[in-house]
């Protein structure tokens, strides 16, 4: 089985590390093509405007000055000798939980994975970015191969993913294995903070506020917070479907020819 291993907290991020360990327990045949820099929170983006070039590293490991979807196209495409048979993209120094999946670079690798007809498994470690100094990596270390060959002796649809978050604890207080669904935190916690430069020129900074989330039953943000590992089927269709159905017969096949002007969508 060939393996193709990708990120987005760059090529020499610990992270890939543990994932080429855990890689190496599933097959002798492992590929890496993975960021030159850090591309978290760059979601699917793709570089049109700039040149790729892949960097490398030995006979099976590159590193691409673009994002992770980028690589995976690339080492598919041109890299590899033939189409690897799965792509695990990780292990996240941080968790993709919730709303995090829209932003994750993380979440993106597999997803072009999965575009490209090969099976793809995302993968973070969680950690309290207010306490934490580092990742537990030991809960992701020991426990991924496994959870990955549990998944491949199975098999998957070729249009979902699977994401995958180990929790902030170490290997042997994990409480289990849980299959769950996507969570939604109440509030979104990214916010922007102004600054000034030593010019005096106003600048905004982004990052991320902790705060408390209502834990229901059978999410990831639940699994987590009581030391289960987490796995998601994750696809890309963002239609809502129950709107849909509400509005069919509103708008008809014809395009209104006057836009008539109301207070209220209520209306």
């Amino acid at each position: 089985m060939r393996i193709l291993l990708t990120n987005d907290d760059g090529i020499d991020a610990y992270g890939l590390k543990v994932l080429h360990e855990i890689a190496r327990a599933l097959s002798d045949d492992v590929w890496t093509c993975a960021p030159l820099y850090e591309q978290s929170g760059k979601g699917r983006g793709i570089t049109l405007h700039d040149p790729l070039r892949a960097i490398r590293r030995d006979e099976k490991t590159f590193a691409v000055n673009g994002t992770p979807t980028d690589c995976v196209q690339i080492a598919v495409n041109d890299l590899l000798p033939s189409p690897p048979d799965l792509v695990l993209s990780g292990v996240n120094r941080g968790f993709n939980l919730a709303q995090d999946v829209t932003l994750s670079g993380t979440v993106a690798g597999a997803l072009q994975g999965m575009s490209l007809g090969v099976p793809s498994i995302a993968l973070s470690q969680c950690l309290d970015f207010d306490m934490d100094i580092e990742a537990q990596w030991e809960a992701s270390r020991h426990h991924g191969a496994p959870v990955i060959s549990a998944l491949l002796s199975k098999g998957w649809h070729k249009n979902i993913i699977f994401n995958i978050n180990f929790p902030d604890c170490d290997d042997d207080v994990v409480a289990g294995v849980e299959l769950t669904r996507q969570g939604f935190r109440d509030l979104h916690e990214l916010h922007a903070v102004k600054r000034v430069d030593p010019r005096g020129r106003d600048y905004y900074w982004l990052d991320f506020e902790a705060q408390e989330n209502q834990l229901l039953d059978g999410t990831d943000l639940k699994a987590v917070a009581e030391n289960r590992i987490s796995v998601t089927p994750l696809h890309l269709d963002l239609t809502h479907y129950e709107t849909l159905n509400s509005f069919k017969g509103v708008l008809g096949g014809a395009v209104p020819k006057k836009v008539v002007r109301s207070e209220s969508v209520n209306d």
